[in-house]
């Protein structure tokens, strides 16, 4: 409860949080944007591909013109403004404390992370993708250098990993958590080219809006979801699906009635599990009191006494007064970001880590595919992601979706089916690959130990 006051602490000492940014896009402005009415939090390097474009979305949110101004990081530092570069590196400087990676690219966000870790500096986590595909072997290695790497809050993952631990540190047993979002099954085949006909807009208009069709369709095909659910299992202990997210139909009130076990009428093939909830039916018809924008967490409560408590304060619960929820129904994106830079900073503890490999993402053919292919990975035409539990992954050699972009097929592989990393030439040398077959052998040493 403190974070404001410490911030506040250090912009009264006149030695603010130094943060420098790698990609500027939709999340980094949001985050950008609350920065820069911050008092005690310096945003001294913006990293992107495009300086230009950086630029423009600095004075889209509303940066005054001269804050961007700096010829180079020593220029930002001594006067509190910003450099904006097209080099990464530029902010693995020692007198930057915090580098936000939200690129979006998995193998980028993978190299961005371990430079600043060499680097010694802490890492808040935009970039999902990246901390699925590797995200617990990137947490030992900020573990072993003395620094800390953290989900991004404001993000549906941090979120839940907050709710979870909240309920947990209250002595409650978590029963599922997750999201909402807006799900039918033939979502799963939609690609860059029909996406916006599934969100009620035109081609022009997504055009107009600055819209990235793969991005979007990444939401909306299930892979978006698929991920951060894999994050909550690798972060909370959470089991993920056997075989991929059920999606059921799930308004708010009705949360601590599906969400529980089968055996208690439920849907949950046993208790701590992450799921997503749809906000629409499967004809299409729209939930009451749907959650497609918050997260949700569903507990127990165990003794006659705590259930009687729950119905005296007016907690939603099932029919029994047994299963409860709780319910976050927005989140706000890069406008909560500088609550996970304070926390790192500040108190050295981040906001979710992938802690251990629990769930990960297998690449499923949207269609039938033909040997000599190249995969268009996350939101394309080619795969979408299906959350399954990291030892089914270990054990078929699931292509994970995060190494699902331009690779050669070497294999027709049927429309349904999931990708095996040996249907695919993989970049050995590739430090994402590296890193990710790392974390694989060491689960295969865990399980063979056991």
């Amino acid at each position: 409860m403190n974070l404001s006051r410490m911030l506040a602490a250090r912009a009264a000492e006149g030695r603010p949080v130094t943060v420098g940014v790698i990609g500027a896009g939709k999340f980094g402005s949001m985050f950008l944007a609350m920065a820069a009415r911050r008092p005690g939090i310096h945003v001294a390097a913006i990293a992107d591909l495009s300086p230009s474009r950086a630029r423009e979305n600095l004075e889209r949110i509303g940066w005054e013109k001269d804050r961007a101004t700096a010829r180079d990081l020593d220029d930002a530092l001594a006067r509190g403004i910003t450099f904006v570069t097209e080099d990464a590196a530029v902010v693995n400087d020692e007198r930057i404390e915090v580098v936000v990676e939200s690129t979006g690219n998995p193998a980028a966000g993978i190299r961005h992370a371990l430079a600043a870790i060499e680097a010694r500096q802490h890492v808040v986590m935009v970039n999902v993708e990246a901390d699925v595909l590797a995200g617990p072997a990137l947490a030992a290695r900020a573990a072993k250098a003395g620094v800390v790497i953290s989900m991004a809050y404001g993000d549906q993952p941090a979120l839940v990993c907050e709710m979870v631990d909240t309920i947990r540190a209250m002595g409650l047993p978590v029963i599922a958590a997750g999201k909402g979002t807006k799900y039918l099954p033939r979502f799963h085949e939609s690609t860059p080219d029909t996406v916006w006909g599934f969100y009620g807009l035109s081609p022009e208009d997504a055009a107009k809006g600055g819209m990235n069709p793969q991005m979007f369709n990444s939401f909306l095909d299930g892979t978006k979801s698929a991920i951060e659910m894999a994050a909550i299992a690798n972060a909370t202990g959470l089991e993920p699906p056997e075989d991929g997210l059920m999606f059921p139909a799930c308004g708010v009130q009705d949360l601590p009635h599906l969400l529980r076990p089968v055996a208690d009428g439920g849907i949950l093939p046993r208790k701590g599990m992450t799921e997503v909830i749809s906000s629409v039916e499967r004809d299409g018809r729209p939930v009451m009191g749907d959650l497609r924008w918050g997260v949700y967490a569903t507990f127990e409560g165990e003794t006659d006494y705590i259930r009687r408590c729950f119905s005296e304060y007016g907690v939603r619960t099932d029919d029994t007064g047994r299963y409860a929820a709780l319910w976050r129904p927005y989140h706000l994106i890069g406008l909560e970001l500088g609550v996970s830079v304070a926390s790192v900073a500040l108190r050295r503890e981040p906001t979710g880590c992938s802690d251990a490999w629990r769930g990960d993402v297998a690449s499923t053919a949207k269609r039938d595919l033909k040997a000599g292919e190249v995969l268009d990975g996350e939101g394309g035409a080619m795969v979408w992601g299906k959350c399954i539990p990291a030892s089914r992954a270990l054990r078929e050699d699931t292509l994970p979706i995060g190494l699902a972009h331009g690779v050669k097929l070497l294999r027709d592989v049927p429309k349904g089916a999931a990708l095996r990393q040996s249907d695919v030439a993989l970049d050995v040398d590739n430090e994402a690959v590296r890193l990710r077959r790392e974390m694989a052998e060491g689960a295969r040493g865990v399980l063979a130990a056991e």
